[in-house]
């Protein structure tokens, strides 16, 4: 029996926002039809979460782990369909939907450890009393989600807020809202999940205002580029709430002179041209040694032209469609203004309808748009370097600091170069795109507020540490 029932979408128990299409990017068809919210719609979500959260926040740490475990296993068990509606609706090849479905289970299965963790710590006091600290669920938790990873940026924050006693308001882009909320939803409520916990509410710009300026939602965890999200933690600061900001990215991977180039180019091709360069941790600047960077042009350039790109649905490709026309005449916009900026174009640069080109970029500098911006499309610009201290301040350089590569056969040496660099993540021969429900996960600077997802990460972004302390007797006047 299939999970999700499109006919059930048009206009959701309480959305009266309107409804929207959901495109299939690779052909423009309309694949259904969903719900919008409205802010107004927002309020009274908060309202039933906040509601629904009291009784689901004094549950045993066992019951709420058995739901997330049953949730780990719908992931699996309905992989098929899921992986249909990843591929076809955010333009994913059947390879980044099988990724997204592993990762979403694991995501689960490791929010539900998290149900059982030690909740606090016996302090000593001065007085004759018991003091001790615990950590209680935050309430009410407002995700915004965005469209290029949409399972798995949904998910990371979903599952662990759920598993430690909170209730959720859940954003997806409204061009994702399938896979990044709506499949969600159907997974939790076949695994039990208590009605109104997880609130899914699709919707533009005002939507996701209105989730973090609601005063019952306590914490905001929101993922997205740059500027959306300072936007969100100006909003959160204004109304005194946390937000985990985990935003864009413009990652450097790092070829020393001691590195196989023909290994170095096959982690450069994964890490810029995967899922057409839509994710943050893109390798978007690719600084080589100045001895190997004429073969790893070439080398890189030959890789660029073989990939194929097309319909993931219907064809085997490498590379899907970008999401949408606007993102593509971003793209095309920042390689044209690239070239006429004096970096040459040896490789893609065209597009068919939304499918771009894998495109290599030679004699990147500091003025070449592609290189300083984040494009979050397949473009590799390379820049080369003569001296360690050069690559460590060419990688440093821009307000980014979200992933970091560094191919060597060196690895000590990789090491000692990634503690130079300022750095949420950083890899030793491999590529930036790296990700595992077990690990933390944020940048620095324009990248985000810090490693607030995964792991021990958890515990704090959706729990409120809480003092308490007990006496046998009340206590009297001090003084």
């Amino acid at each position: 029996m299939p999970l999700l029932d499109p006919t059930l979408w048009q206009d959701g128990p309480t959305l009266t926002g309107g409804t929207a299409p959901v495109v299939e990017p690779a052909t423009g068809r309309t694949l259904a039809t969903i719900g919008l919210a409205a802010p107004a719609d927002v309020a009274e979500a908060a309202v039933r979460a906040r509601a629904a959260q009291d009784g689901w926040g004094r549950a045993t740490h066992l019951e709420r782990a058995a739901v997330l475990r049953r949730a780990g296993d719908l992931f699996a068990a309905h992989a098929d369909e899921l992986r249909e509606w990843i591929v076809r609706e955010s333009g994913s090849i059947p390879g980044k939907g099988e990724f997204e479905l592993h990762v979403a289970a694991q995501e689960c299965y490791e929010a539900a450890a998290l149900a059982s963790r030690p909740v606090g710590q016996v302090l000593p006091s001065e007085a004759p009393r018991l003091s001790f600290t615990r950590r209680v669920p935050a309430g009410v938790v407002g995700v915004i989600a965005p469209f290029n990873a949409p399972l798995i940026l949904s998910i990371r924050s979903v599952a662990p807020a759920l598993a430690l006693g909170n209730a959720v308001l859940l954003k997806p882009d409204r061009r994702t809202a399938v896979c990044g909320g709506l499949a969600l939803a159907a997974v939790f409520a076949a695994a039990g999940l208590p009605a109104g916990l997880l609130q899914v509410l699709p919707g533009g710009g005002e939507t996701g205002a209105a989730v973090v300026a609601d005063p019952r939602v306590r914490v905001v965890s929101f993922t997205g580029s740059t500027a959306s999200g300072r936007a969100v933690g100006e909003l959160a600061g204004r109304h005194l709430k946390r937000a985990h900001l985990e935003l864009g990215g413009n990652s450097a991977l790092v070829v020393l002179r001691d590195a196989d180039v023909e290994a170095a180019v096959a982690q450069a091709s994964w890490g810029t041209f995967f899922h057409q360069g839509q994710i943050c941790m893109t390798a978007g600047r690719h600084l080589v040694h100045a001895s190997l960077y004429d073969e790893y042009i070439e080398r890189l350039a030959a890789r660029a032209e073989e990939l194929a790109v097309g319909d993931p649905h219907r064809e085997r490709v490498h590379l899907g469609p970008l999401i949408d026309r606007a993102q593509l005449e971003r793209v095309h916009a920042l390689v044209e203004a690239s070239t006429a900026q004096g970096a040459k174009l040896v490789a893609g640069g065209t597009h068919r309808d939304l499918f771009y080109r894998p495109t290599v970029l030679a004699g990147a500098t500091d003025d070449t748009p592609a290189y300083a911006q984040e494009v979050f499309g397949p473009v590799a610009p390379v820049r080369s370097f003569a001296t360690e201290e050069e690559a460590v301040a060419l990688a440093s350089a821009g307000p980014y600091g979200l992933s970091l590569g560094i191919v060597t056969r060196d690895t000590a040496r990789g090491l000692a170069l990634a503690d130079r660099i300022p750095t949420g993540i950083a890899h030793i021969n491999d590529q930036t795109v790296n990700d595992e429900a077990v690990a933390p996960f944020g940048g620095v600077g324009a990248s985000g507020t810090g490693a607030r997802f995964g792991g021990e990460a958890n515990l704090d972004a959706f729990t409120e540490l809480r003092w308490t302390t007990t006496r046998a007797t009340p206590a009297g006047h001090p003084f």
